[in-house]
C-alpha cells in the first residue's frame, strides 16, 4: 500500500513537473534558446499567485489566469526587446544573456520580497479524499488537472491553430515559413510568451505545493531541462510522460534509497536516456 501511495503521489507531482518543463521546451524547441531563466519565470509567477492571494484575496487557482497574462506580456517585451537582439547568435551567447537574466531577475526578487520563504495556503490546503485505500491530496490533484490540462491544451494549439501551426513552421523550415509570408519576429516573441506564461503557471501551482523564495529558479531549471530532454523537445505529450515519469522516479528513489539522492536519480536518469534514445522517450528518430 505504500508503493502505490508513492507511485501516485510521483503521478501528481509528474504533471506538475511537466507544466514546468513544457514552457522551456516549447522555446527550445522554436527559438533554439535554452533559457537559463525558465526557473526565474516560475519563481515569478508563484510570487504573482501569492500576491494576488494574500492582497487581492483571490483564489490561487482562479489567479491562475491573471498570473499567465502578467508572465506572457513580461516574456513578449523581453523577447522583442532583448532576446531577439541576439536570435541569431551562437547558443553560448543566448546561454550568457538567460543566465544573467535569470540573475537579475532573482536578485530583484530578493530586494522586492525578500528571502523569506512563503507558501501559498488556502483554506482547503490540507483537504483530501480516500479512494481505494489511498489518500489523494485535493490541492495536489487539482494542480495535476490543471497541468496536464494545460499541457494537452498546447499540445491541440500546436497542431490546430493557425499562431501554432506558424510556430511549427517556423521550428522546422525558418525559409520555407517565411516563403509562405509568416513573420519570424511575431513569432519568436509569441513563443517566448507563451513560454513564460506556462512557467508562470506552473509557478502558481507549484506555491500550493511547496515553499518559495526567491532562489528556487534555479533547481528549477535544471528539473525542467531534464524533464524536456527525456520527454522529446518535438513532442508535448512527450514531456508530460517526461514529468511523469521523473516525478514518480524521485519519490521511489526518496522511499527506497533516501530523500538526498532524488537529484542524483533525476540526472542519472537523464544520462540514460541520452545514451540509450538521445532524441527522448517520446522524440522523433531522424
Amino acid at each position: 500500500m505504500l508503493l502505490a501511495q508513492v507511485l501516485l503521489n510521483g503521478v501528481l507531482l509528474g504533471g506538475l513537473y511537466a507544466l514546468m518543463a513544457m514552457g522551456l521546451a516549447l522555446v527550445w524547441g522554436v527559438l533554439n534558446i535554452v533559457n537559463l531563466a525558465h526557473g526565474a519565470f516560475i519563481m515569478l509567477g508563484a510570487y504573482v499567485t501569492y500576491f494576488l492571494f494574500t492582497k487581492a484575496h483571490l483564489d490561487p487557482f482562479l489567479a491562475l489566469p491573471f498570473t499567465a497574462l502578467v508572465l506572457f506580456c513580461l516574456g513578449y517585451g523581453l523577447q522583442r526587446g532583448l532576446l531577439n537582439l541576439v536570435i541569431r547568435s551562437p547558443m553560448f551567447n543566448t546561454l550568457l544573456i538567460t543566465f544573467g537574466l535569470e540573475v537579475v531577475l532573482t536578485f530583484l526578487a530578493q530586494t522586492a520580497f525578500s528571502a523569506d520563504f512563503r507558501t501559498i495556503n488556502p483554506d482547503y490546503a490540507g483537504a483530501n479524499f480516500e479512494l481505494a485505500g489511498l489518500t489523494v491530496p485535493q490541492v495536489q490533484l487539482a494542480a495535476f488537472v490543471v497541468a496536464t490540462g494545460l499541457s494537452i491544451g498546447l499540445w491541440a494549439f500546436l497542431l490546430r491553430s493557425r499562431p501554432g501551426r506558424s510556430i511549427r513552421a517556423v521550428s522546422q523550415n525558418l525559409l520555407a515559413a517565411q516563403l509562405q509570408g509568416i513573420e519570424p519576429r511575431r513569432i519568436y516573441a509569441l513563443t517566448f510568451g507563451l513560454g513564460t506564461a506556462l512557467a508562470g503557471v506552473a509557478g502558481g501551482l507549484y506555491g500550493t505545493v511547496s515553499q518559495i523564495n526567491p532562489y528556487i529558479g534555479a533547481s528549477l531549471t535544471a528539473k525542467s531541462f531534464v524533464i524536456a530532454i527525456i520527454g522529446g523537445l518535438d513532442n508535448p505529450l512527450g514531456v508530460i510522460v517526461g514529468g511523469i515519469f521523473l516525478g514518480t522516479a524521485e519519490l521511489l528513489t526518496a522511499l527506497y534509497i533516501g530523500p538526498t539522492y532524488t537529484e542524483v536519480a533525476s540526472f542519472g536518469i537523464l544520462v540514460l536516456v541520452l545514451l540509450v534514445k538521445p532524441t527522448g522517450l517520446l522524440g522523433r528518430t531522424t
